[in-house]
């Protein structure tokens, strides 16, 4: 008995602490982000060998005891679920990944839900006992001796009020169909309970949405440029001065030298090691998305969608060849807080040319974006100096003690992977300078005063072919830097 007693014990031991290992992998999958990708690997791994075994322990006391086992395979199923989620993430199987999480989700429901109808059930029939025999109690202490000689029995036992919302006989569910009162009353108060807890858990942990960068590899250096020089020779006419035709007679030897700028990729456009276009902390399915910002106050969509953003998203695609959506997105600032840390977008755009308005709890998330996700912001004057102030003072508040700075034209950011020769403006509406805000040498901010994405536009708001294919330039290595330093951020802390 006593060595039965010590193999339940150690059972129950070895059950505490995995129970407390699944637990501490999915709080740091889902929220943290500071266990090493190998540590998860191993704790998902012995928490689902754990529910294994679990499931067929289940299966063997199935039959003797059926209550016991519906539990155990209930509570195996979530580790078994997390570690399908995690390994299809692992794989980069997103839509696997995605169908993994809605169906266990809907499991998960219906368990709950089972047990729920099972312990009223329960419940009610242990009121009902109980009620009979205070019932039958109270009538035989109330029979006299005389009541017993002619026979008479009570026929009414006085009934106390019930208030316990588990006891089906309770006031509020009324004088008819009390059961099937209490049973509806159950189902919506678990499903209620179930949406509010899933809301907050995806709300706080940010399992909405993720962002993943395209894998891959390469250099950080500029992309070779060479220019190609075509000779022009326009037709010679041999024209008779005397005749009665009038001719507008061009010179005999006019020749135009054409140069026109060719870009060699001579390198994969990139970082890290890694084959193909991309970055070392990326995945398969990842895609480089161009993401907007939505605020209260001003015109936050000028120029979006089909047009300026999806352009430069094409752009950037063909310069860098690396993979990007189709479409762009927009945010609102909110929802930043919905992606995770180590699956957030390296930078989100902001435009506009009316007026900013962020409440306290946006300037607290826009600061955790860009301080603890390590993100960066990509400021653009829409077309109004007043927006130039507004955003500097929206920067006040998310930075207080970070100052924004010129960026010279020899910074990296202007040099890789193109070599920007001047900053191309659509407008000055806010200087003829990019202003940067750094933290710990890393620019968490970059603002275009001069409308860049009008640039972008597809008639590009009239401006020369020199000055938009500098905007496309200098647009692709905005994206480019925010990948990389974002990439360096995932090296290191896997490191």
């Amino acid at each position: 008995m006593n060595l039965s007693r010590l193999k339940s014990d150690r059972r129950l031991a070895a059950t505490a602490v995995i129970a407390v290992l699944w637990l501490v992998c999915i709080f740091d999958w889902l929220w943290s982000g500071k266990i090493p990708q190998t540590g998860l690997e191993v704790g998902f791994g012995i928490a689902a060998l754990a529910a294994l075994a679990w499931e067929r322990w289940a299966y063997r006391i199935r039959s003797a005891q059926p209550i016991l086992a519906a539990a155990v395979a209930s509570v195996a199923f979530f580790p078994l679920w997390q570690f399908t989620v995690f390994a299809l993430d692992l794989l980069e199987l997103p839509e696997a990944r995605a169908m993994s999480a809605r169906v266990g989700t809907a499991a998960a429901y219906f368990i709950g839900l089972g047990w729920v109808v099972w312990g009223l059930e329960r419940t009610a029939r242990r009121f009902d006992r109980e009620r009979r025999t205070r019932q039958a109690e109270i009538a035989v202490q109330s029979l006299t001796v005389s009541s017993l000689v002619k026979g008479d029995v009570p026929q009414d036992v006085p009934r106390e009020k019930v208030t316990n919302p588990l006891d089906p006989e309770a006031w509020y569910y009324g004088r008819k169909s009390k059961r099937l009162n209490q049973s509806v009353a159950a189902f919506l108060g678990y499903s209620l309970a179930f949406f509010v807890a899933f809301l907050i858990l995806t709300q706080v942990g940010g399992c909405e949405d993720i962002y993943e960068m395209p894998a891959g590899g390469g250099e950080q250096q500029q992309i070779a440029q060479v220019v190609k020089v075509q000779k022009v020779i326009r037709k010679k006419f041999v024209v008779n001065p005397f005749a009665s035709i009038s001719f507008n007679i061009p010179p005999i030897d006019e020749i135009q030298l054409q140069l026109t700028e060719i870009t060699k990729h001579h390198y994969t456009v990139g970082y890290g090691a890694g084959a193909g276009a991309g970055f070392a902390g990326g995945t398969k399915a990842g895609k480089v998305r161009f993401i907007r910002l939505e605020y209260l106050g001003g015109d936050w969509d000028q120029d979006f969608g089909i047009g300026a953003d999806v352009n430069m998203l094409i752009e950037y695609g063909i310069r860098t060849q690396q993979k990007v959506e189709a479409q762009t997105e927009s945010r609102t600032v909110s929802q930043l807080k919905l992606f995770p840390v180590g699956k957030s977008p390296p930078f989100v755009y902001m435009t506009g040319q009316k007026s900013i308005q962020l409440s306290k709890s946006e300037i607290k998330v826009l600061q955790e974006y860009i301080l603890d996700k390590h993100g960066m912001l990509f400021g653009d004057n829409g077309g109004s100096r007043g927006w130039h102030s507004q955003f500097l003072s929206m920067m006040q508040q998310v930075l207080p003690n970070v100052r924004p700075t010129p960026i010279p034209l020899d910074d990296v950011i202007h040099r890789i992977p193109f070599q920007i020769p001047f900053l191309p403006y659509v407008a000055p509406h806010g200087g003829k300078e990019a202003l940067g805000w750094r933290v710990d040498g890393r620019l968490v901010c970059y603002y275009h005063p001069g409308d860049i994405g009008d640039a972008w536009a597809d008639d590009h708001s009239g401006v020369s072919p020199e000055v938009w294919e500098a905007c496309y330039q200098l647009g692709t290595n905005v994206i480019f830097y925010a990948h990389t330093e974002y990439a360096k951020w995932l090296e290191a802390r896997r490191e």
